[in-house]
């Protein structure tokens, strides 16, 4: 797989251990399906950029289902998803503070939100869209890790994943997230500024290709010092 400029993902490296990690798209895939296929037919390449990148056979899954609930793992019950993996049910975010533990989000204009602690090292990842914006699950996640893990929010960094923008979308919910980062006092918050609509040959595009194609991984490992 062809190496791209992640250099957006530096800021997470400040919280102590914390890896993180993007997949774009992945040539030479048919991805023209639903999306239960497509992820079962870019699972052989996603597991070896993972065990090449991480060294891990596993990562944690949220089912996504454009809401706003967030889930602790491990720990956390789980049920097979359409293409046969785990997935932790009703959720579209992950938190943890388990040193070396895996987080994966899948997008396909939706954004990845990374999260992690400065002091502790504990992580979040986040999957909001449109619905997910609108129902705030970056404060509930935000919150969610205070309660668990003692999280200041002036300590987290957090970064968001090129995701669809105007023109290609009528709501700028990139833009959104960013105040809502504000709003919750998260201490360093980069947007990337990518529009997955517009690069066709690097981003899955879930709107520009009608539904039938693949997902991006985004990705983070726990370096948590508890």
């Amino acid at each position: 797989m062809a190496e791209a400029d992640f250099s957006f993902l530096d800021p997470l490296t400040k919280a102590p251990g914390v890896e993180a990690a993007w997949i774009e798209r992945v040539p030479g895939i048919d991805v023209v399906v639903d999306r239960d296929v497509a992820l079962a037919r870019l699972l052989p390449a996603h597991k070896a950029e993972v065990a090449r990148r991480f060294g891990a056979p596993f990562w944690w899954r949220a089912e996504q289902v454009h809401g706003a609930r967030v889930a602790w793992v491990p720990g956390a019950e789980t049920k097979p998803a359409g293409d046969g993996l785990p997935v932790v049910p009703g959720v579209d975010g992950l938190i943890t503070q388990a040193k070396g533990e895996l987080l994966g989000i899948y997008v396909a204009d939706c954004g990845a939100i990374w999260l992690a602690d400065r002091r502790s090292g504990a992580v979040g990842l986040l999957h909001s869209g449109k619905k997910g914006t609108e129902l705030g699950i970056l404060a509930t996640a935000v919150a969610a890790m205070r309660e668990r893990f003692g999280t200041d929010p002036a300590d987290l960094v957090g970064v968001l994943s090129p995701c669809i923008r105007p023109p290609h979308y009528e709501i700028d919910f990139a833009e959104q997230i960013v105040r809502q980062a504000e709003k919750a006092g998260i201490g360093e918050f980069r947007d990337v500024g990518c529009d997955t609509a517009s690069d066709p040959g690097r981003f899955y595009s879930y709107r520009m290709e009608k539904g039938m194609t693949g997902r991006m991984l985004a990705l983070i490992r726990c370096g948590s010092l508890a």
